[in-house]
């Protein structure tokens, strides 16, 4: 048996995650689930699973988490020490899905340990990808990308060499606003209705305005170690092939699959081998076609930002990241309309006392505060 930890067990990759290895319960030893406040579905996994340590970041559903575990065994603890306590033990796979900044202290416990990660929180390398990338090769840790384009280009990339690499292409949904001719008057419902993809209310809101594929973009160029000038977008709504990667020798490879994370998951927790998912075989005829767009980068200029921020370099990233967390947060709760979202990062990264560049997961989390500020700031009434 191999054993596995799920940090954000209750979140959208997570509840996956644990439907695959349900599906496969005999080859898996649960070592610690976290959440972030859901005490009841935590205790629910951790009760199923037979985990030995439950963990919720919220430190004031202690108690009632260690009710919901009495008579089990199972370890309960909270806060943010004990999160990076439970992603620091060892297991031979560890599922890092927190979603946003509060990710970032458990992956460099999980890195730290020198163990596999299969990265599916966006901010470890779009706002600390140098500190991370470093920590992995210090401490000779394996990160596996559960995004579904890194994955794509990851299997892609297999007995290949990436000095034959000619370019890298991320694809894009371009989401449920693409053809939206007023993207001023959007409701949140309509950001969140993708047409593809089952995904969180953020995530849902940046592939509505791109800024996903924005992050997407950053996260490859640390993943894969090319020029970003060679880095490419392209928008394929029906979302079947999942990024391509072309080599020197005029050969493209493109993976291909349904739009469900459970394909490149499992992809990650059966590495280097396969394993069963209950995905039905991709039907190409009833598809029946595929087609491919150039960005509109005029209508949602998330992906020049990104671009930009990504050559920039520095605190940039982080800037980018943690701005458009405030202003998809605002936008959610009918703060702000939707086309300020990248106008609201966009006045945060032209900002001229940007913070030097961060070299700890500490600067990093400085880094991040300001932007937050910067960004709230912002959206204050004149």
């Amino acid at each position: 048996m191999r054993s596995i930890s799920i940090l954000g067990a209750t979140g959208s990759v997570g509840e996956q995650t644990l439907d695959l290895v349900r599906r496969n319960s005999g080859d898996w030893n649960v070592v610690a689930l976290t959440a972030n406040s859901n005490v009841e579905g935590l205790a629910k996994a951790a009760r199923e699973f037979g985990a030995r340590i439950a963990v919720v970041a919220d430190e004031r559903r202690l108690g009632e988490l260690r009710d919901a575990l009495a008579g089990t065994g199972i370890e309960a603890a909270a806060g943010r020490a004990a999160l990076c306590e439970a992603a620091s033990r060892p297991v031979d796979i560890t599922v890092a899905a927190i979603v946003g900044c509060a990710g970032l202290g458990p992956v460099m416990a999980a890195i730290e340990q020198g163990g596999t990660i299969a990265l599916a929180n966006k901010e470890a390398l779009v706002s600390a990808g140098e500190v991370m990338t470093a920590a992995v090769a210090k401490h000779g840790a394996t990160l596996l990308p559960v995004d579904s384009e890194h994955n794509a280009i990851f299997q892609c990339l297999q007995g290949g060499r990436i000095e034959d690499v000619r370019s890298i292409t991320l694809t894009a949904s371009g989401g449920p606003l693409r053809t939206v001719a007023d993207l001023s008057a959007v409701t949140p419902e309509q950001a969140i209705a993708h047409p593809n993809w089952d995904m969180g209310a953020k995530i849902s809101v940046d592939s509505a305005t791109m800024f996903n594929k924005g992050l997407e973009l950053i996260e490859a160029h640390h993943l894969f170690p090319i020029d970003l000038e060679r880095i490419r977008i392209v928008v394929h709504p029906q979302s079947v092939i999942h990024s391509m990667v072309e080599y020197r020798d005029g050969s493209t490879l493109a993976q291909l699959g349904p739009s469900d994370m459970r394909v490149p998951i499992a992809s990650c927790l059966a590495w280097p081998a396969r394993m069963d998912t209950p995905m039905a075989p991709l039907d190409l005829p009833a598809i029946g076609e595929m087609t491919f767009f150039a960005p509109d980068e005029a209508r949602f200029p998330a992906t020049k930002l990104a671009r930009e921020a990504a050559e920039a370099g520095g605190a940039a990233p982080a800037m980018l990241n943690a701005a458009n967390e405030v202003a998809v947060a605002a936008f959610l709760t009918r703060k702000i309309a939707f086309s300020r979202i990248a106008v609201v990062v966009e006045s945060v990264l032209q900002q001229g006392d940007l913070p030097n560049a961060p070299r700890t997961l500490d600067e990093v989390m400085r880094v991040d505060e300001d932007a937050r500020i910067r960004a709230t700031h912002l959206l204050e009434p004149a």
